[in-house]
């Protein structure tokens, strides 16, 4: 079994207010949750306004099905949100 483990940062320069910015992010975190069944949440920078940090956890059987996940969670988020991916660390742990 291994746990998959994301963080990915995102720039919506676009938004001008936290109100705005968490619609954004209170979207696609449904959005992954429904469609991954993985736990995702806003990590880090809440406060401010043009920058969102999302952590995901998930557990897959193996390394293949962890690596496909990943590259599936990272092709959504681009293809859902307006926001522009700045950094990803990606770690999958073996048990």
């Amino acid at each position: 079994m291994n746990i998959l483990y994301m963080e990915i940062t995102l720039r919506a320069s676009w938004v001008h207010s936290l109100k705005e910015k968490r619609m954004i992010v209170k979207s696609i975190v449904q959005k992954l949750k429904n469609k991954f069944n993985i736990s995702v949440v806003e990590a880090e920078e809440q406060d401010i306004h043009k920058k969102i940090v999302i952590g995901i956890v998930g557990l897959c059987a193996n390394s293949a099905q962890s690596d496909s996940t990943m590259e599936n969670i990272i092709n959504f988020i681009e293809s859902n949100t307006d926001a522009e991916i700045i950094d990803i660390q990606k770690e999958d742990i073996r048990r």
